[in-house]
């Protein structure tokens, strides 16, 4: 079943613009065909199309599952873009798939890449979002400084992964299940000294995700995998 995405589809009965378009345009979809519809807030709808319509597509919603797919942990990833924004495009991409519930991309001092394009990727979290049969969209903060965000993290968990020869623990030994968490990953030069200083100074826990060392993407991802499995297992 082909899912889309309409936040307000309650109260209104009708598909975006974009999402018409892409229904009935680009898939060919018809009166009578049953889709699912998620709006970003945990509900899943199955859907009945009333009017094929290239912008507003008109539907009848069938039933609604609540709370759809819920996790009991959230994870905050906070991760320094890479200066080649596709391989950054494509870890929000799997982040999302796996199950991540916000997303900071980081100004480090070391930083390759300072600005992104913040509708582009939260497109991207969207598409991912509906791929992988998410009903909860994850948040996209705006580029945020290293030291702001590490000042006014609040989760229960936090850690900062970096290949500095300091003593570190694997994340999945450490990470507790059901917990709020949060991760953060460096740029390509990795976090500055005093960064990690810092961060370690205010209560961060140093994590290790790998005998090899990762690109930043790759970490990741690794990360937001390491933290579902220590919820499971």
């Amino acid at each position: 079943m082909h899912i889309f995405y309409t936040h307000n589809i309650l109260d209104t009965g009708v598909l975006s613009e974009e999402e018409s378009y892409h229904c009935i345009k680009v898939l060919r979809m018809k009166t009578d065909d049953t889709i699912g519809i998620i709006d970003g807030i945990g509900n899943m709808y199955e859907a009945r199309i009333v009017l094929a319509d290239t912008k507003h597509t008109r539907v009848e919603i069938l039933s609604v599952q609540q709370d759809f797919g819920k996790r009991n942990y959230s994870l905050h990833l906070a991760v320094a873009p890479t200066k080649n924004i596709d391989r950054f495009e494509w870890l929000v991409e799997k982040s999302v798939e796996i199950g991540v519930d916000c997303i900071t991309p980081l100004n480090c001092r070391f930083s390759e890449r300072r600005t992104i394009k913040l509708e582009r990727i939260e497109k991207i979290a969207l598409s991912a979002a509906k791929q992988s049969l998410k009903a909860y969209l994850p948040k996209i903060n705006h580029m945020t400084d290293f030291a702001d965000l590490v000042s006014q993290s609040a989760e229960s968990q936090r850690f900062v992964a970096h290949c500095y020869n300091l003593p570190k623990e694997n994340l999945l030994k450490i990470c507790k299940s059901q917990q709020s968490t949060l991760v953060l990953i460096g740029p390509e030069g990795d976090f500055s000294e005093q960064e990690i200083e810092h961060a370690l100074r205010i209560g961060f826990r140093s994590a290790s995700l790998s005998d090899s060392r990762l690109r930043t993407e790759t970490a990741g991802v690794v990360a937001t995998n390491t933290v579902a499995l220590a919820n499971i297992i």
